[in-house]
């Protein structure tokens, strides 16, 4: 099997001739840092992983109001083409005097300017100052905010240029500028997670019209994915974890919004995976009852998260694909090439049988020994069915 063979024949319940090998984004800090700056597909060529391309091209609606945003400048993680209104435009401002790079975006509407500050340096990007500081704010949001559409011409266009070489990813549209694939997710980017989660409980009415403010605008761009040549997208997102809410509040803040937008993206034709960085373990049925096609990351306990393959794949392996699983901070960094290739194996072992796995670090990682990633790999590439 070629990858995109590989790929395909794990997510659709067959069994592949070989364990996939991979993993999620590849950050431009490890590539520059430890990589003389070479490509991602250049990483995928150097390890022999099974290679990953993302895919995201968002366009404007059919409304002559809509025009694609002209001060956005660079494209940023997980963004695309901001979709830009005469009553909804961002206005960027750089920001003197901090310590890392600092920037002001305003939300310019007719009725009031909401504004959010994100910093960042060569590893990442995080918020500084939220958008939405009063309640009222949402009303704001929800009378104004645009929603992107799936640009299907340019996704195919890509997707046909990187033909069999492997699996094609995308993601459910985040918010402007900072946000997450998941409806929760994307609410505590603009909100904060804690004020969120307390807000479940003080305010419980006014989180639910959030969350619906932004799954509608989600269910815009999911139902605009028809004809896109994705293998699978991304959904979700950490804080919907249990290390980080419920149970209880991931039913009905979390499950409650995201599994319709699951139905409108198989509706569409495609797939989903639902990405919970974090405690799985408690939620497994519950993540699996929405009906995607994948789950990820199972991040292990030495990574923060709680996951026992083997009792995951016995859970809900029979139901859905399952992506992750391997300690990326304990065996990528001060770990000898021996504890990597048994670490892998250990993964293929608890998680691998008859198929229905795909091998790949629980998330991200920044700093890895060139070495181990070289073992992992070829370790995985031995994992024969």
């Amino acid at each position: 099997m070629n990858s995109k063979e590989r790929f395909l024949a794990v997510l659709n319940g067959e069994l592949p001739d070989r364990l996939p090998v991979t993993t999620h984004h590849v950050m431009p800090y490890f590539l520059d840092t430890y990589m003389n700056g070479k490509t991602n597909d250049e990483f995928f060529d150097f390890f022999g992983f099974d290679p990953i391309t993302w895919i995201v091209a968002h366009k404007p609606g059919d409304s002559d109001d809509e025009y694609n945003d002209p001060a956005q400048g660079e494209i940023g993680f997980l963004e695309a083409r901001r979709v830009s209104t005469d009553n909804w435009r961002v206005e960027i401002e750089q920001l003197q005097g901090h310590e890392y790079k600092t920037h002001r975006y305003k939300f310019v509407t007719p009725k009031k300017t909401l504004s959010m500050v994100l910093q960042g340096n060569n590893q990442t990007v995080w918020v500084s100052e939220h958008l939405i500081k009063e309640k009222s704010d949402i009303d704001i949001i929800g009378e104004y905010v645009t929603s992107p559409r799936c640009d299907v011409d340019e996704v195919n266009v890509q997707a046909e240029n990187w033909g069999n070489r492997g699996l094609v990813r995308g993601h459910i549209c985040c918010f402007d500028v900072f946000g997450q694939p998941g409806t929760w997710q994307d609410a505590a980017c603009l909100y904060g997670t804690e004020k969120l989660i307390i807000a479940t409980f003080d305010d419980p009415e006014w989180v639910h019209a959030l969350l619906t403010i932004l799954k509608e605008r989600k269910k815009v761009f999911v139902q605009s994915l028809k004809g896109a040549q994705y293998d699978i997208l991304e959904l979700g997102g950490g804080d919907a974890s249990t290390t980080v809410i419920s149970p209880d509040l991931f039913d009905r803040f979390v499950a409650s919004y995201d599994n319709e937008l699951i139905k409108y993206a198989h509706d569409a034709g495609q797939r989903i995976v639902y990405h919970t960085c974090g405690g799985m373990m408690p939620i497994l049925e519950r993540i699996a009852d929405m009906n995607p096609d994948a789950m990820e990351t199972f991040t292990p306990s030495g990574m923060g998260g709680d996951v026992n393959l083997r009792e995951a794949k016995k859970r809900i392996g029979h139901r859905v694909c399952m992506i992750g699983g391997f300690d990326q901070y304990h065996y990528f960094t001060g770990c000898s090439t021996g504890a990597t290739q048994r670490e892998v194996r250990r993964c293929f072992e608890e998680a691998g049988e008859d198929g229905g796995y795909i091998l790949s670090p629980s998330d991200h990682f920044f700093d890895a020994d060139i070495d181990l990633i070289a073992a992992f790999a070829d370790e995985a590439r031995k994992c024969i069915y």
